[in-house]
Order: C-alpha cells, then structure tokens, then sequence
C-alpha cells in the first residue's frame, strides 16, 4: 500500500536507475482514472518495468513529482469524444501547446490511444506527435523501447521511423485531400494491432477512492460475435476474444485475497462458452465468504440462464441490464440484433424467477428503415411486458442512432434533430401514461457525437475552439458557428447527418480493422437490402 491509500497488486519495479521518463494521463478526474481497466493495466505495464519511471496524471493533479522538462514521453487515453476537454484541460494546466506542431524538442513525444482514435483519430490528429492503432498492451511496450533506445534523436526524425511501425500513425507526416489521408502523395494505410486477451487483463491497483471502491475488475471477453450494425464495440474489437477459463478462476482468487468484490467485465460477457461454469465457481466461493459481491456489464438477452441470475442475486445485484435495441422484431433483423419478442419475455420470466427485482432495458431510436411503426411497438412491448410482470421493475434508457466508424452503418444517415425529438415526445407521453421509467439521451450531444465520430482534420481547429468557449453544449453550436462564418469548414450536418454511397472514400478509412471496408459494405447490403428505408415522422 502507497501513502494515497492505494493496493498494488503487482511486483512495482525498483527505479534506481530509469531510462525513460513517462507521464500516463488520463483525461478525467483521479477516482475515474483508477476504475479504468485499459488505462490502469497500461500504468502497471510500463511502472513494472526497472528502466521507466511512470507517473499518473489526472485532470485534477495541480502538480507533478516530474517536472515536465525531464519527461521524455506522455500519452493519453481516449476512450470517448468528450474526452478532449479533459486532455486539452491537462495540457492547460502544464503549459503544454495543444498542436504538435507548436512543441519543440524541448517538450516530450505526446501521443494517444484508445477506442475513439484507433476509430477515427481525423478530428484530433493535430494535437498528437503519434497515435497508437489499436490494442495498447500489442504495442505499447515495443513502441516505448524503441522510444528509449532512439530519445537521442530529432524529433522529427524519431517520427520518421515511428511511422514505419505497424500501429503507429504520424499524422504530421500525412496531408489529407479529397476526403483521403496520404503519406508520400499515396493513400495512406495503418493496421489496427489485436492481440490475444488469454491471459486476462485485471485491476492492477485497488482504492477506496476509486469510482468502483475497492473492486477487483476482470476482462473475460473483448468484442461481441453479435455485430449489430451500428455497434462500434462490436466491430472496433473484432475478432471476438475469450479470456482462458482457468486463467480468468485463477484471477478471482488471486482478487479475494485483496477484495470482496469482482467485476466481470466484456462487450458481452454471456458470451463467453464457459459463462454459466465461471458463475457456478462464484456461487462456490460465496458460500465460502459470505460478504462477497460480484457485478456484471450488461447481459445477453437471449443467453440469461437461471444460473446466471441465481449467481447474481446470490452476490448481491438486485438488478441486471439488457439491449434490446429496438421495438420490433422486424427492425432488430435489420440491425442484426437477432432477439424476438418471445426471448425478451423468456429473459424476463428467468430473471424474475430467479430473485432480480427489476431490468434495465437499453433501446435506440432512429435506425435506419425505422418507421411509426417500430416506434409503436417499442411502446407495446413494453405495456405487455409491464402487463405480465406487474412486480417487476422496469427502466428504459434511450439514445439516438449515431453513425460509427467502421461498423456497416457508417454510410447511413442519422435523422435530424426535430425528428427524433418528435419520436422522443412520442415516448415520454406514452411511457409516462403506461407509469413506466424512461431515460433519455440528449439528442443536441448525440448530434455533435456524430459529428466528431464521422468528421475528419478540420474539425481539429473546432475542438480547440469548443474547449476554449467553455466546453458546454452551447460551446459546440457557437464554435461551430464561429468557424463556419469564417468559412473554414462545411454545413454540420455534412458530417453528422449526410449519408454516404458505398464506393464514397471516408476520412478513416486509412485505418484498417477487421473485417475491413468491403465487408462493411457487404454488411450494409444484405441488413438494408429489403426493409422499407423511409421513415415516417411520428
């Protein structure tokens, strides 16, 4: 245990002698940074190591036991959009530019990684020196050897060869023209790293001050076999990974040594073959420390068994969370979220038989081919689930299509504000009749989180701006405003709105994931081909 009150569950390394100095940030305050798995793993990975000397920064640390003249390297994760407040307010606090262009050699190498820019690093890339592609712990350790053997170098010169490791982009070596990234005057092309996730990936560090206290999270699988078509965490972690079963029993006892409390943590953690073997260990063990907790991410509606939910109960959950994603069968098919009626009411049944109290039920509005129709049957369904399980207690959270990179509905057209606020009414008043708990996604934020996840470099100049006006929704529609009077960049909805022809180049496509692009498009095809693609304003 440190003085911060923090359990290290790792051998750190002596540092009597480090070769290389590094600032990990993370983009938020201390206590969420602690409860990220991805950032917290990666700290682990470098601060094991004899030769490097790793220290956390946070967006609420107001000073550093490194000064930043002696840093060599600093990188960021960058997990969702919104996170660039919180990496440009880091970078305000230590007097660091925000373009890597205005930094000299006299500040350190900074780069980022993470979800939103192995997805579309276009709208950001002007702020890093090099983004990582991909899965960090594929890359991370090569990449800052190679960075500590090379420090002597220019910077531009460490770049150079930088860009030529896979995983690696450089963007200040690239021009972007006719909606292509180019290096050299060719198209640009950067292979996204996966790597295997057998030996699973588990907090490294347990606090009380963390946002998840003292809790003992476990990656069991990474990806989701069930692809829907807009499901960027699906597609971005593609091929489906399965964490070892005897490695991921081995870590929750290695985790109840420390704990009482396990987090299994996966896109779709039912997935995983060996799901209902891993619950019945847990059942196991809670007989044997009675306090234990365990909490899960969201479970696969049509794969809840008994055991499942017993499991849950048992430790302590009293409510789980599921996706439907949408109201019809006929729409589900069309996003290839491959759920009936009837599963959904099976899952119900079991989890009321089984001892939850209640579900969390996740749905979107505005899919392509969505009709008053699919919107009418959201409603009905619930009125007859509410009919049927009359104890039971439901909440639905809603969010609006956005767009996402990579994923076969990335050509796609999201409707207009007015639309789906129309839509959102329509709910509001009717769940509101039926008595049922709705939540709804800001439709304004879900506008300008698909202009980031769609948009390319000239949007760097707008992010800037946003952060200088404050960060609020307001600060979006005015610099936006302001850049477009200057007539620096198109209308929005270009980016946020416009649908796209198969053949038309995207501004990522430079990064190459899994499937790849012809697949997106083939995807597109067979889940569009037969609906009725208008939608009718309710």
């Amino acid at each position: 245990m440190n003085n911060q009150g923090e359990i290290f569950l790792y051998e750190r390394a002596v540092k009597s002698s480090t070769e290389l100095n590094i600032w990990l940030a993370f983009p938020a305050i201390r206590n969420f940074g602690l409860s990220s798995l991805g950032y917290m793993s990666i700290f682990k990975t470098l601060d094991s190591r004899s030769d490097y000397y790793v220290e956390r920064i946070f967006t609420d640390t107001k000073s550093a036991e490194l000064p930043l003249n002696k840093v060599d390297l600093m990188g960021f994760s960058f997990s969702f959009e919104i996170d660039f407040l919180g990496i440009f307010k880091i970078m305000e606090t230590f007097n660091i530019p925000f373009y890597s262009k205005d930094r000299g050699e006299d500040f350190p190498l900074i780069f980022a990684g993470g979800p939103v820019v192995s997805a579309n690093p276009e709208p950001f890339c002007e702020f890093f020196d090099f983004i990582m592609i991909g899965d960090a712990e594929g890359i991370d350790t090569r990449i800052v050897d190679f960075i500590k053997e090379n420090k002597h170098l220019p910077k531009q010169e460490l770049l150079k060869l930088l860009s030529e490791k896979n995983g690696i982009y450089v963007p200040s070596l690239t021009e972007f023209e006719n909606n292509t990234v180019k290096m050299d005057g060719k198209p640009l092309s950067v292979e996204k790293v996966s790597c295997s996730i057998e030996n699973t990936i588990t907090t490294p560090v347990l606090s009380e001050k963390s946002f998840f206290s003292n809790t003992f999270i476990i990656e069991i699988a990474r990806g989701c076999a069930q692809r829907c078509g807009f499901c960027i965490a699906s597609y971005l972690n593609l091929p489906v990974r399965f964490a070892d079963y005897e490695q991921i029993i081995s870590e929750i006892d290695r985790g109840l040594k420390y704990t009482n409390k396990i987090a299994l943590l996966g896109a779709l953690i039912s997935a995983h073959p060996d799901f209902d073997k891993i619950c019945a260990y847990i059942q196991e063990k809670k007989r044997q420390i009675p306090d234990l907790e365990m909490s899960v991410s969201s479970l696969r509606a049509d794969s809840i068994s008994p055991e499942v939910v017993q499991t849950l109960v048992e430790c302590g959950q009293k409510h789980a969370t599921i996706a439907i994603e949408a109201g019809s069968d006929r729409l589900r098919k069309v996003i290839n979220k491959n759920l009936t009626e009837e599963q959904i009411f099976k899952t119900v049944r079991i989890a009321q038989e089984n001892g939850l109290k209640g579900l969390k039920i996740y749905a979107m509005i505005g899919h392509p081919t969505e009709t008053k129709e699919d919107i009418e049957a959201m409603v009905n369904l619930a009125e007859k689930l509410k009919k049927e399980f009359k104890t039971f207690d439901f909440t639905y959270s809603f969010a609006t299509f956005v767009p996402k990179s990579h994923t076969p509905f990335q050509f796609c057209a999201r409707e207009d504000n007015k639309t789906l606020e129309k839509k959102y009414n329509f709910l509001k008043k009717r769940f509101h009749q039926l008595g049922i708990k709705i939540r709804l996604s800001s439709i304004n934020w879900d506008y300008y989180q698909a202009l980031l996840s769609r948009g390319d470099r000239r949007l760097c100049r707008y992010v800037e701006e946003v952060y200088r006006q404050g960060g609020n929704l307001g600060a979006f529609k005015n610099a936006y405003k302001k850049l477009r009077a200057k007539k620096l960049l198109p209308p929005s909805d270009e980016f946020a709105l416009k649908s796209h022809e198969l053949s038309e180049p995207l501004a990522w496509d430079f990064i190459n994931v899994y499937p790849g692009r012809d697949a997106l498009k083939n995807e597109n095809r067979r889940l569009l081909e037969k609906p009725c693609c208008a939608n009718k304003i309710l």
